[in-house]
């Protein structure tokens, strides 16, 4: 009889497993109140994963809404370009530079408390955004939000982790949370051509009674586990301070350099002084008893290369979406509705594929999915490098966003997957955050660069050779960001083939069995590798 047994093979050397804080369970370790033990999920447990996932539906949705009611709010809060660009920066702001503390306070005070109390923050502050008249508090109102975000995601995520065991239940899991993130980005590109045409305050508006529902449910829905099992240890108030100053400057620093100048005093002293704060950081959470961030954690070699990748693979799409829209509607004279739908092919693939996904997950493991919906968007881009002022939908845009879907719909769920495998249940917000920093800031920089990239090319010309010599460098960057992030999943991938062949090799010829084996237990898996024997 064929017997199909989940391997387990260690990732890193054993100092990494060490590292862990003693007395903490293992991700590994079945939860004896788990409702998926026995494989199927209750209604109650599916009502929660909904909850959740609403959540980062609504994140997802309010990028992509308010990014085509720019115009129309720039018009009637007669707001400049440069005080514009933060009704997207300042969300940006909020979210990228508070995740590292929205990750470690849902470890500390509890994960559910944390996720509700945002998610009623953020319907607050969509209520404010879609009433006010002022752009400065327009420009609060996101970076509220942004804040509310740096919280629910992390919180959201670090639930899933510990409700669901690794393996099958968190592949899938994961997936169904990763489509729900996409189709809100592609549902908000195409909704926000509807209301804004009725009036932008409704792309503010419409998440409230949305948000509001979820919470109701999230009350009654949401498992209480993850409060009654928070960390131990105080809190790490001047780790808090300095980490959180770093990523905000940071992040602010790269969306004001192309106003400033890359080169310009005020650029290069933000950055120093960033790298200042990071250095304090630094000691300062090797020397506390309680640190904000174990730096131990990077030891984990599946951890490190998760959160490279997930900077690449986030700072290239934010990259390619930018130079995208642009060039359709600017040198192709799409309308912006026109234009969601172009972009909607790559969402709609990763909506209709959570399932496929997982199940490819289970079978292959996400250290040998991950390069290979890294590499598809590598295609997707090199494609679009096509372009010309005469491109139609049906030859250049439409096979590289179904390329880029599909690379997507592979590539997130896997960075999750492998970012949070094999880390304590005390220190799963801790890991979301960090891999959700990771996305954030990658897509801020990334960004930056290309927005840099593409006025450098252009030269400030708008005839249609000006635009595309702007456009095609921009889209190199890109498509180069992106081959980076797939040389580090690769590496993940040879490892991991690797350890399944060292592990096989053994079993056959007589060492220690899989299944009894309790050293690879404690030890970082390599995310679900099967073996039939």
């Amino acid at each position: 009889m064929t017997d199909t047994t989940v391997i387990r093979t260690p990732e890193v050397d054993a100092s990494a497993a060490d590292a862990r804080p003693t007395g903490t369970p293992s991700a590994d370790t079945p939860l004896a109140d788990s409702p998926v033990t026995d494989g199927r999920w209750s209604p109650r447990l599916w009502g929660a994963l909904v909850v959740l996932c609403a959540a980062m539906f609504l994140d997802a949705l309010d990028v992509s809404m308010v990014g085509v009611a720019l115009p129309s709010i720039g018009a009637d809060l007669h707001l400049s370009d440069s005080a514009l660009q933060w009704v997207v920066s300042g969300y940006v702001l909020g979210y990228g530079g508070l995740l590292l503390l929205g990750g470690r306070a849902a470890d500390l005070l509890g994960r559910r408390r944390v996720f509700l109390v945002a998610l009623a923050v953020f319907a607050a502050a969509s209520l404010l955004g879609g009433l006010v008249d002022s752009g400065p508090l327009l420009i609060g109102a996101r970076f509220l939000k942004g804040v509310s975000a740096a919280f629910t995601a992390p919180a959201g995520l670090s639930i899933i982790t510990t409700t669901f065991p690794e393996g099958p239940a968190r592949n899938r899991a994961l997936s169904i949370y990763t489509t729900c993130s996409a189709a809100g980005f592609s549902l908000g590109l195409v909704i926000s051509g509807l209301l804004t045409s009725a009036g932008w305050r409704l792309t503010f508006l419409m998440p409230v009674p949305v948000a509001l529902i979820a919470l109701a449910a999230g009350v009654k829905l949401l498992p209480r586990r993850g409060d009654e099992h928070r960390a131990s240890g105080g809190y790490d108030v001047a780790g808090a301070i300095t980490g959180t100053a770093a990523v905000l400057l940071l992040v602010f620093t790269v969306t004001e350099a192309q106003g400033a100048g890359w080169l310009s005093p005020r650029t290069v002293g933000s950055l120093l002084l960033v790298v200042a704060l990071a250095v304090a950081f630094l000691l300062i959470e090797t020397r506390t008893a309680h640190p904000l961030v174990r730096l131990g954690i990077f030891r984990d070699a599946g951890v490190r290369r998760a959160n490279l990748t997930a900077l690449t693979l986030m700072g290239s799409y934010a990259g390619f979406q930018f130079v995208a829209t642009l060039y359709l509607q600017r040198l192709l004279g799409w309308s912006a509705l026109e234009t969601a739908l172009g972009l909607l092919p790559g969402g709609a693939v990763v909506a209709f594929s959570a399932g496929a996904v997982g199940r490819l997950l289970d079978r292959f493991g996400a250290a040998r999915v991950l390069p290979v919906g890294v590499a598809s968007m590598v295609l997707g881009y090199a494609l679009f490098l096509r372009l010309d002022e005469h491109s139609g939908f049906l030859d250049l845009a439409l096979p590289s966003m179904l390329l880029i879907g599909a690379g997507f719909a592979l590539a997130f769920p896997s960075i999750n997957v492998a970012a949070t495998s094999g880390v304590a249940d005390d220190e799963q917000g801790l890991a979301s955050g960090l891999v959700n920093t990771a996305l954030q800031v990658g897509g801020a920089i990334v960004l930056a660069v290309t927005t840099a990239v593409l006025t450098a090319g252009s030269a400030g010309g708008t005839d249609a050779h000006a635009q595309l010599a702007g456009y095609r460098p921009a889209l190199l960057l890109v498509t180069g960001t992106t081959a980076l992030g797939l040389l580090v999943a690769l590496t993940g991938a040879l490892r991991s083939g690797r350890a399944t062949a060292d592990h096989a090799e053994s079993t056959s010829a007589g060492g220690t069995n899989a299944g009894t084996t309790e050293g690879a237990a404690g030890a970082r898996t390599a995310e679900g590798v099967r073996v039939e024997h």
